[in-house]
This record gives structure tokens, C-alpha cells and sequence, in this order.
């Protein structure tokens, strides 16, 4: 499940809620996000809680070529939705269903990712970008939560140490955790509204407008 139905539908013009945006740094078995007023990358640690809002596909990565990071715009349908990967420089990489476009992506330094959008402790909105075996690590737990998970907080208490190869790595472990209080529950369902108002406009432009992406918190670790 999740906290607002994914719909198409225009509205009002908006701006982006999220307030910060999170990846996991494998090496250091926590979240990070990047600071625009300091300029720099500020670790979220052990024990970390949020409230699940929804989640998106996305493409995210570097191209050698360019020297510069890869972008694009989120959908909500990867196999019905059309993509179109750049970088922050200009250059297209590739358009179309992921499926038909996936190896040029790769080609060009390109990775899926999830993006998930959560509510923070101090209800505020913010989006966490999952690559990999973290990926699969989301989607078992979502699968595994599915109807519990509009109710209660999903914490991340510890990181599941993996190998592939002789390259070893991290993933964050989510486990449900409390039940909301009303005063939580009222809080995500402001933050639910407040996201729900911001992408019914992303996903009704005629021309897909690109999400506020931070160049500077791309991930490029394993």
C-alpha cells in the first residue's frame, strides 16, 4: 500500500515539499544527504525512522563522457511510462519504456533506482534513492509489510552486510516499528496531502517536467 494513491490528474501549481534528499553509503552503513548551506554531505545516523508516503522509478548514475552526473524524470508505471535519461549537462542518453531502453542506459553510466518518498520524524517530507541490492531489499520488505505498513513507522536499525564476488557491501535493513499516535498519523497524512498536490501536477504536464534532483548527493558506490 501506500499513503496516497498514485493518480494523473492536473492541479494547482505547486512546489516540490521535499525538503531532503537521502541515499545509503554502503561503506559507512548509513544514510547521507547533501546540504546546500554548508555544501557538504551530512550523515543521518543509526537508528532512522520515517513514515512511507510512495515510491517511483527513477535513473540515476555518471557518464564518463560528459563528466557528468545522469538524471531523469520519475514514473510511476516503469513498463507503460516513457523515460528520458540525461545528464546535468545536457546530453541525452536515452528515451523510451525501460525495457527497451536499459542497455543504452547502463552503456551510458546509467542505473535504476527506487525513489521513495517518506515522512522524517519532524514532519517533514523527504526522498530516499535506492539502488541495487538495496532495491531488492525495499521491495521484499514492501511486499512482506504491505498491509501494515500506512500504520506504522519503518525503521532502519542496522545494515545487512552482502558479497557479490569479492566486491562486499552493505543495504539497509527496514523493519516495522511503532504504531503511528494520532499526532504522527495527522502529520503524515498533511505530509501525504501536501506530496500527493505537488506530483498530481508532475505527472499531469503534457511534457514531463524533471523532479528537483541533487546533483551533488549522487551515490556512485556499489
Amino acid at each position: 500500500m501506500a499513503r496516497f494513491a498514485h493518480t494523473n490528474q492536473e492541479s494547482s501549481k505547486s512546489s516540490n515539499p521535499t525538503a531532503k534528499y537521502l541515499s545509503w553509503k554502503s561503506n559507512d552503513k548509513q544514510f547521507s544527504y547533501y546540504d546546500k548551506a554548508s555544501g557538504e554531505n551530512v550523515a543521518v545516523q543509526l537508528p532512522f525512522k520515517f513514515v512511507f508516503l510512495q515510491h517511483y522509478h527513477t535513473i540515476k548514475g555518471w557518464n564518463d563522457a560528459t563528466e557528468a552526473g545522469i538524471y531523469s524524470n520519475e514514473v510511476f508505471f516503469i513498463g507503460k511510462e516513457p523515460l528520458t535519461v540525461q545528464t546535468f549537462k545536457g546530453k541525452k542518453i536515452a528515451s523510451g519504456l525501460y525495457s527497451q531502453i536499459k542497455q543504452d542506459v547502463i552503456a551510458g553510466g546509467g542505473k535504476y533506482h527506487r525513489s521513495v518518498y517518506v515522512m522524517l520524524e519532524d514532519g517533514s517530507i523527504a526522498n530516499i534513492s535506492l539502488k541495487g541490492s538495496s532495491v531488492k531489499e525495499w521491495s521484499d520488505f514492501m511486499e512482506d509489510s504491505k498491509n501494515l505498513i500506512d500504520n506504522q513507522w519503518v525503521e532502519v536499525a542496522s545494515a545487512k552486510d552482502q558479497k557479490k564476488g569479492s566486491i562486499k557491501y552493505s543495504v539497509p535493513e527496514f523493519t516495522l516499528g511503532a504504531t503511528l499516535n494520532k499526532k504522527a498519523s495527522d502529520n503524515a497524512d498533511l505530509a501525504a496531502t501536501n506530496l500527493k498536490q505537488y506530483m498530481d501536477e508532475y505527472f499531469g504536464q503534457e511534457t514531463v517536467r524533471d523532479i528537483d534532483v541533487e546533483e551533488e548527493s549522487l551515490d556512485l558506490s556499489f
